[in-house]
């Protein structure tokens, strides 16, 4: 994908540029007194700077003299001009590859998130980047705004650190707003706050970065106690990190991204940092004594995929990413998007093409697009999360309106059990169910795509989304594999028309699955409490779908 060049000032030191003064917020279209009284009054004391100037910085360039460094450089020496993949399924390889490449940083770390939970594998992460910052690694840490509620207190103590930076984009107007304050803000900026910045990556000596669909926090390792998250990623070297490097700096760079110290606030960070050091290593202490971490140790004899030097899948790829503006747009820019490039990967298929999404919401157009494919032979297959392991029972009200044209044109509906993977224990007890979170295209078993970015209206239209797109049918080869165990009848039901005359869209629906050997089948959405099923007739009713 091309960047549009941002042109950001280089800064190639390990500390951070000293504070200054500033310019206006764009799109504060409310009297600013008006929104700020408003704001305080309901609990937000810490207020964001309008008049804040913010230093851009540019990523590092990619270290040569460690030995990660070396080794990598070496394998690219192989293989010029390609990137090399390594898919990370495993919840617990995801962690602790993401944990050793930090240990392993001697530059730089850049992380984007859209969730960083402070819980106990958010802690355990948090711990491993100020220990990386006490030897020197510069640390920019950038999340999307909406979902910060207990991590502010440990956020502002990182921020304190002279070698890290936190930024949050597409801010609230204070820090750390209390629910009265988010619902006031969301009735007088909805339209902007409803769009958020859905990336994930985390890039380390500007050498290796990991992409995909996991965010940062209990559930997208296998270490909750409620619900678990099946998902995928994928650790890279080569060009598309580079490509993934140049993308950030134009998230962290962009009008919309504010550092913590842009917040008018009273409270003493780095006092926070003195007590939030001693906290970390004891919940670190904690997790490494809990039944989850010796499962860890017991999985992984020969460490973490980051820590092994074995084979890569080598290809071309590119890293597509939203331009951080199509936040700020009013209206639609197809030109913003990754959309547009995913849509002509997908109009090659010849043979087959395999969707995995957990919010999958087609639209009308949509339908008929994937239905058309079909027609002319494509063989199309959907996976996503049943109406019993979605955490989102309205986007399965949204998918319920086209799931019988879809069927009636010749896709193949799969939706993941709540059960369908065996849950290992965990410090909090036994996870109750997973749910789908990976987000893949698999395209005649070649090309792939692997990233953040769901087959629905928000990612589409509101959210920011990112991934890699990969020529290489070893690395497609990997997924679909993901995709067909997912898809078995023993973890996901298999959604079909039961009629004389299914091609016409006529008949029932019908799901059907294996249950310890045993067939099942249902007219209605299985293994469904009541209450979600109110819920979900509800919801499917109202006009929200744009929302989803």
């Amino acid at each position: 994908m091309v960047y549009r060049d941002a042109s950001p000032r280089p800064d190639t030191s390990n500390t951070r540029p000293a504070r200054p003064r500033s310019r206006p917020l764009r799109g504060w279209r409310w009297p600013r007194l008006a929104v700020l009284a408003t704001v305080v009054l309901l609990g937000g004391c810490a207020t964001l700077r309008s008049d804040y100037v913010r230093h851009p910085s540019s990523s590092l360039p990619a270290g040569r003299d460690s030995p990660s460094a070396r080794y990598v450089q070496a394998e690219l020496d192989r293989h010029p001009g390609r990137s090399g993949f390594r898919l990370l399924e495993s919840s617990t390889d995801a962690l602790m590859s993401r944990i050793w490449l930090i240990d392993q940083a001697k530059d730089s770390i850049d992380l984007q998130y859209f969730i960083f939970e402070n819980d106990a594998t958010g802690r355990l992460v948090a711990e491993r980047l100020l220990a990386a910052a006490d030897r020197g690694v510069r640390i920019r840490l950038l999340l999307d705004d909406v979902n910060i509620r207990h991590e502010d207190r440990l956020l502002g103590a990182l921020n304190a650190h002279p070698h890290i930076e936190v930024r949050v984009f597409n801010a609230f107007r204070t820090r750390d707003p209390s629910v009265p304050s988010k619902l006031v803000q969301f009735v007088l900026e909805g339209r902007r706050l409803n769009r958020r910045m859905h990336n994930k990556s985390l890039i380390v000596d500007g050498c290796v970065a990991v992409i995909g669909g996991r965010n940062i926090g209990d559930p997208y390792f296998d270490a909750g106690s409620d619900n678990n998250f099946r998902d995928l990623d994928l650790i890279t070297i080569g060009p598309v990190v580079g490509e993934a490097a140049r993308a950030f700096d134009e998230y962290w760079n962009s009008n919309v991204a504010w550092p913590l110290d842009a917040y008018r606030t009273t409270r003493d960070d780095r006092a926070n940092l003195a007590q939030v050091r001693p906290e970390l290593l004891g919940a670190v202490r904690t997790f490494a004594q809990s039944d989850y971490a010796q499962a860890v140790m017991q999985e992984l004899p020969n460490g973490a995929t980051g820590d092994r030097p074995g084979r890569w899948l080598w290809g071309d790829a590119s890293l597509l990413a939203d331009q951080p503006e199509k936040v700020e747009g009013s209206h639609d820019q197809p030109e913003l998007r990754i959309g547009p490039r995913v849509k002509q990967a997908i109009d090659g298929a010849q043979s087959e093409l395999l969707l995995i999404s957990p919010y999958f919401v087609p639209s009308q157009r949509g339908a008929r697009y994937l239905t058309g494919l079909a027609r002319r032979g494509v063989t199309v297959k959907a996976l996503t999360n049943s109406l019993a392991s979605t955490d989102e029972p309205a986007v399965v009200g949204a998918y319920a309106r086209t799931r019988r044209e879809l069927l009636a044109g010749g896709v193949q509906l799969y939706e993941l059990q709540p059960g369908a993977a065996p849950q290992r224990p965990t410090a909090a007890g036994r996870s109750s169910g997973t749910s789908l979170h990976a987000k893949a295209i698999i395209i005649d078993r070649r090309l792939v795509f692997v990233g953040s970015m769901n087959l629905d209206p928000r990612s589409k239209l509101l959210n920011t989304e990112m991934g890699v797109l990969v020529d290489c049918p070893e690395l497609a080869a990997q997924v679909a594999h993901f995709f067909e165990q997912a898809a078995d009848p023993r973890s996901a039901f298999h959604v079909q028309l039961d009629g004389a005359d299914s091609s016409a869209g006529e008949g029932h629906l019908t799901w059907s699955w294996d249950d310890h050997g045993h067939l099942m089948s249902a007219r209605r959405d299985p293994e469904v409490r009541g209450s979600r099923r109110l819920e979900f007739d509800v919801l499917r009713l109202m006009p929200i779908q744009g929302l989803l």
